[in-house]
């Protein structure tokens, strides 16, 4: 931001608020819509942004963090903490809107705006990295393309910077305006249009002409016809149109696309004259983000010839932290691909999220093309890592080494990759989180898988981003005040035991359920600090229970005397939950069971009731809906019984994943989450908003050319009466991949072809028939993702989509990705 516009005075000007400011002289530096991503807290502007969670609620989390400048929207924070600067407006997100368009106004700078569906942020990153020499670049950061992340992309322009790449992301009618008074593009770059984001808009159409707003006023606008078919020519925006196509005349014209050993060799007619340019991808989608690069490169001036030259330089980007186990118990985040101060705090953030290990150590690359000389860079650098707690710091690089006595922290610093890992067998690394971040040039991917444990071929990623994605469209479902209870059994679900608590803990969920007794205290030696709920408790494990204050699901008369006989007379109002049956009669306390129950817990003040709850049995299922209705009249029943005896009123839950979709009236005190977090919910038409998390893949070890009438697999159950080819690959009922999938009932995707299993399901592996594909071993197979679900695999052999996640064995790796 220009310093006409860093006072916290100036910026209320701006703003127009009505300011409280005993801190007058306070410079902004920094914004923020997030209280637990506070770098520089004195400089620092917290915005209470009413989004999917209302950020007044965190202004206290916020001033804890240091933070003592807010921009609000209600004026009771202005008393409750009187030496805080407040500015009071009339909508905190218009209100942060306008000040990052305020200073894209006063920095006259070329500007290139993305927009489309597929495509933004590699489109982004490759032209950062395309046009990096011959400008001082500010670009988003990451994905940051919201209504949020637009702005806060945008404060971060600075005089010195003479072009900005910033990308624009919208998920209904009316939100592009916005970001287009902010970005102010000077060059617009439409990628694919296809079918991501397509919820908000009635139709393609509709969302195309949303999105092309952001580049109402360009001077130079790059697409492919394609993209814009159902438009007219005169409905397009831009001064000057620069149009590329592989199917029809345009100014690129792309005749013909060669792959070449992981390459893609491409010709074109551009100027009346053939060009050509390698891609050094092979991918279909990187080959058209590449020409949609090349396009922007040539509709820029830039020679045919110094694009090529470029291109063919062009690095694969990676938006994505990579979170896996190490060796001697650590835990690696692999970010070893890029190196900026921006993407550093992220990396940081996402560090200080995992609580599983005492120790938290970054080992980090020189960075460059900052814009700041070293020494400012580094106390800055410095600053930060304080601010975080970072524990220890292993420097490599000539610039951070000559800056070594700027880091207060325990440090070590090498010159280069290669002095490290030649003192790597020297170097102690035990339970402790390891964030590996460093420029491309320093291959620091090659200390990752030093650092890392054997990762078996087949890996189940999960996308940590996804799963807090799914859990805000439930909050988004939720009355105010409504609590959340995410149920962490059997492993999540199969999907991970610490790294999916962490995230829910930081996303700050309020309760936590586990099966049995050993989860919990599993959670609670990985740094878990969430009430947890155990839904099984046994009479052997109520110690321990005790010892890591988990709290017992009580479902019978029997368990509660247990319970109460093994804790001490010390033991004061220590927290049960009581269970209820409704219907489902597997476990809870009946109406009948209320005397005896009752009796129990009057005037006991060794326990105390946090919540009741029931569970119901077909909330999904409109032709059970009259039962739902029983159900939850019942419970109200009880409860009323419940507390009119006990004289207080506890935490009252009755709703699952379906039922929060599907019976808002019954959200009570809490609801709780399961199946929802990882993306599916019964009574959603094709899980209609929420995403995928995981996905599970595995490679191809050896292709086979079969004869006619050769057969596959035990007992000779596979065959190829004409022959054709097998692809077999590393998975197996050992693995989770059950029996039933053998035989063509199963099937996988190889190079985006859904192909079918061909003989009996083996231990570790198992065969798929391949024929008239072109497969070679190494290549990546696809078991489910969002093209192949969970629920198709469920279906193919006739099981629900829980026993697909939870049967996947605690062998196959689980990788996790934060982007």
């Amino acid at each position: 931001m220009s310093q006409e516009i860093n006072s916290i005075q100036r910026i209320a000007q701006i703003l127009k608020a009505n300011a409280t400011l005993p801190r007058p002289e306070t410079v902004i530096r920094k914004l923020l819509t997030d209280s637990r991503t506070v770098i520089d807290p004195e400089g620092s502007l917290f915005f209470a942004v009413k989004a999917q969670r209302d950020g007044h609620e965190f202004i206290s989390n916020a001033y804890e963090s240091g933070i003592r400048n807010f921009v609000i929207a209600e004026p009771a924070y202005v008393q409750k903490y009187a030496n805080a600067n407040f500015l009071l407006v009339n909508d905190v997100l218009i209100a942060l809107q306008t000040l990052a368009t305020y200073n894209r106004k006063i920095n006259d700078l070329k500007v290139i705006g993305v927009t489309g569906s597929n495509g933004k942020t590699i489109v982004k990153e490759w032209l950062y990295q395309l046009l990096a020499s011959d400008f001082n670049i500010i670009r988003s950061p990451k994905s940051f393309n919201s209504q949020i992340g637009v702005p806060l992309s945008v404060w971060q322009i600075e005089p010195e910077h003479t072009l900005g790449i910033f990308e624009a992301g919208i998920s209904k009618k009316g939100e592009m305006e916005a970001l287009a008074n902010i970005i102010a593009p000077t060059i617009g770059v439409l990628t694919n249009i296809g079918e991501a984001h397509a919820e908000g808009f009635e139709n393609k159409t509709e969302k195309l002409t949303e999105k092309l707003k952001l580049f109402k006023d360009v001077e130079l606008f790059v697409y492919a016809p394609e993209y814009v078919a159902d438009l007219k020519e005169a409905d397009l925006p831009g001064k000057t149109k620069f149009s590329w196509s592989t199917s029809q005349p345009a100014d690129l014209h792309v005749s013909f696309i060669e792959p070449i050993e992981g390459k893609n060799y491409i010709r074109a007619t551009y100027q009346d004259r053939e060009i050509e340019c390698l891609i050094p991808f092979s991918d279909k989608a990187s080959v058209e983000n590449g020409i949609i690069c090349w396009a922007t490169l040539l509709a820029m001036g830039y020679t045919p010839e110094e694009a090529d030259l470029r291109l063919e330089k062009l690095t694969q980007v990676s938006m994505r932290l990579e979170l896996i186990n190490g060796i001697e118990n650590c835990s690696i985040i692999d970010d070893s691909y890029s190196a900026d101060i921006s993407s550093l705090a992220i990396a940081l953030d996402f560090l200080n999220l995992q609580n599983q290990h005492p120790k938290k150590t970054l080992i980090l690359s020189d960075i460059y093309e900052t814009g700041k000389n070293n020494e400012v860079l580094y106390t800055e650098i410095s600053a930060l890592l304080e601010q975080k707690n970072l524990n220890r710091l292993i420097g490599i690089g000539s610039n951070i080494s000559a800056f070594a006595d700027l880091f207060k922290i325990e440090s070590s610093f090498y010159e280069s990759t290669q002095a490290f890992i030649d003192e790597l067998p020297g170097i102690h690394f035990a339970n402790e989180t390891i964030l590996v971040k460093g420029a491309r040039r320093f291959e620091f991917g090659r200390i990752s898988k030093l650092l890392t444990q054997k990762i078996h071929d087949t890996v189940l990623e999960i996308n940590l981003n996804a799963l807090a994605s799914n859990l805000q469209f439930y909050r988004s479902k939720l009355k105010p005040g409504v609590k959340v209870m995410a149920m962490v059994k059997a492993f999540s679900y199969g999907s991970g035991s610490f790294e999916i608590a962490n995230l829910l803990q930081y996303q700050k969920v309020d309760y936590l359920a586990v099966a049995y007794a050993d989860e919990g205290i599993a959670l609670r030696k990985a740094g878990i600090s969430l009430p947890i709920m155990v839904m099984s408790p046994e009479p052997s494990a109520f110690e321990a229970m005790v010892k890591h204050k988990l709290e017992p699901e009580i479902y019978n008369t029997s368990i509660l005397k247990s319970f109460l006989n093994f804790l001490p007379e010390y033991e004061k109002d220590f927290p049960i939950h009581l269970k209820l049956d409704t219907g489902m009669h597997r476990l809870g306390f009946e109406k009948t069971d209320l005397p005896e129950l009752l009796e129990v817990l009057k005037n006991n003040i060794n326990i105390k009731v946090v919540s009741i709850f029931t569970h119901l049995v077909a909330s999904d299922d409109a032709q059970h809906d009259g039962f739902t209705t029983h159900q939850v009249d019942e419970f109200s029943a009880l409860y009323a019984q419940l507390t009119a005896v006990i004289g207080y009123k506890p935490i009252k839950h009755i709703l699952n994943t379906s039922g929060i979709t599907r019976w808002p009236d019954a959200q009570l005190d809490m609801v709780r989450i399961g199946i929802g977090l990882y993306g599916f919910d019964s009574a959603l038409d094709h899980n209609a908003g929420l995403q995928t998390v995981a996905i599970l893949k595995t490679t191809v070890t050896q292709v086979k050319e079969l004869a006619a009438g050769e057969t596959v697999g035990y007992s000779r159950k596979g065959i190829l009466p004409s022959g054709g080819k097998i692809a077999t690959v590393k998975i197996g009922y050992a693995d989770g991949y059950n029996r039933n999938f053998g035989n063509g009932v199963g099937k996988m995707l190889i190079n985006g072809k859904l192909v079918p299993t061909i003989g009996s399901i083996c231990m570790d592996m198992c065969m798929l028939d391949i024929t008239g594909l072109n497969v070679k071993t190494g290549d990546e197979v696809i078991v489910f993702n969002h093209e192949q679900t969970i629920v198709d695999l469920a279906n193919q052999i006739n099981t629900i989509p829980y026993e697909i996640l939870t049967n996947i064995s605690q062998r196959v790796k689980r990788v996790y990705f934060y982007e």
